[in-house]
Parts: structure tokens; C-alpha cells; sequence
């Protein structure tokens, strides 16, 4: 059993003890191209969405503790399709196409936004969006946008400022507190924190988060 951090409680997250959820377990699912072929909607779920290049297959992976759970590129823009990953408890974690970047046909991303948006507003068991942002360049029209209309169908959103160690201690403070300062605008409840999939900071906070989801 673990508790809620108290950052989670200032961003308006009870203090309540949560069950922890074995997140080396995860395996691959399935993945589909449409969300009507998603696997049953029972149960409970988080998404992780993000621009293409917002490290977002590696943050799977380092909360996973695998190397290869989701598959990365140097090419943004991979993930074309919805993943499904199964964990042991039953719990699911979804890779959502990423979004703004990929050097791809305009129709092909039309198709992309239009799954995503199908997905999010009609998936029960989804109980929490992570979105991932590169720490040095957070909070693009893409971000607004997608944290808006998250906001509208009241999905709950944390936000990973992914690559954290690609900056120093006081610019990845500064930019931590600066996206806080901002959420409000565009999500009144989202919370964030810093994240690195290679130093493997904040990986417990955000486990913590998952479980306070995926165990409600």
C-alpha cells in the first residue's frame, strides 16, 4: 500500500492510501488502428498521450522497467496506431498516436486526431490521461489544446515534463513551476511534475499517480 504525494494533494488529490500496482508486469496487449476495435471496455485504464517527439515510448518503458515494452525511434511519430498493454492486475496502459509532429500526410493525421478524440470520449474504463511534454519546450498549441478539451469531458490529466535532464537543476525548477503557474488556464484540476526517462526521475511519482487512478 502507498499514499497519494502531498503534491498530488495540492494539485487536489486526496490523501487517501491506494493500492500499488506491478508495473514491471506490463505486456503487450494489442494494438489497434480504430478505437471501435479496442479491446473490451471494462475495467480501468490510463492513456498516455504527447507531441511526437515528447519521449513518450520511453517514459512507457521507464515506468515499465522494460527496455522495449514501446517501441522507440529517432524518428518521431512511430506509434500510428492505439497500444493496448496488460498488467498483471488486470489494469491496462494505452500508447496514443502522438500528435503534432510526425512527418506524415495531412490525412493520415486527421485520422490520427479523430481515433484519439473517439477514444477519449468514449472509453469508460479510461480513468486518467498522463501527457508528456518536453520540459524545454512545454504547453504548445497542441498541449493547450488537448488539456481543453480534456477539461471539457472532465478526464482527469497529469503532465509529464519529460527530459528533465537535459536541463539544470534551477531551469528544470523554473520550468516546473511555470507550467504549474499556467495548467489552470487550459485544465482547472491537472497536475505536473518532472520526468526522466533516463535518470529515471520522478518515475515513483508517477507510479504513484497511476496507482491512485488505476485503483480508485
Amino acid at each position: 500500500m502507498n499514499y497519494v504525494s502531498a503534491a498530488d494533494c495540492r494539485n487536489g488529490y486526496a490523501t487517501i492510501p491506494v493500492m500499488t500496482v506491478n508495473y514491471r508486469s506490463a505486456s503487450f496487449l494489442t494494438s489497434v488502428p480504430d478505437a471501435s476495435l479496442a479491446p473490451g471496455d471494462n475495467g480501468a485504464e490510463v492513456a498516455f498521450a504527447g507531441r511526437s517527439n515528447a519521449g513518450k515510448s520511453s517514459a512507457l518503458n521507464a515506468l515499465t522497467d522494460q527496455k522495449a515494452l514501446a517501441r522507440t525511434s529517432k524518428t518521431p511519430g512511430r506509434t500510428q496506431q492505439i497500444n493496448f498493454f496488460l498488467l498483471s492486475s488486470g489494469h491496462r496502459l494505452v500508447d496514443l498516436p502522438g500528435y503534432g509532429y510526425a512527418k506524415v500526410p495531412q490525412a493520415m493525421k486527421d485520422k490520427w486526431q479523430r481515433n484519439m478524440a473517439e477514444y477519449l470520449q468514449s472509453r469508460t474504463s479510461l480513468r486518467g490521461l498522463v501527457m508528456l511534454m518536453d520540459c524545454r519546450h512545454p504547453l504548445t498549441e497542441y498541449d493547450q489544446q488537448m488539456l481543453r478539451w480534456c477539461a471539457d469531458v472532465d478526464l482527469p490529466v497529469h503532465v509529464l515534463l519529460t527530459k528533465a535532464d537535459k536541463l539544470k537543476r534551477g531551469p528544470a525548477a523554473n520550468s516546473l513551476l511555470a507550467v504549474r503557474k499556467r495548467l489552470p488556464e487550459f485544465h482547472p484540476h491537472a497536475s505536473v511534475q518532472l520526468f526522466s526517462s533516463l535518470k529515471k526521475t520522478g518515475v515513483d511519482e508517477a507510479r504513484r499517480m497511476l496507482d491512485s487512478w488505476l485503483t480508485e
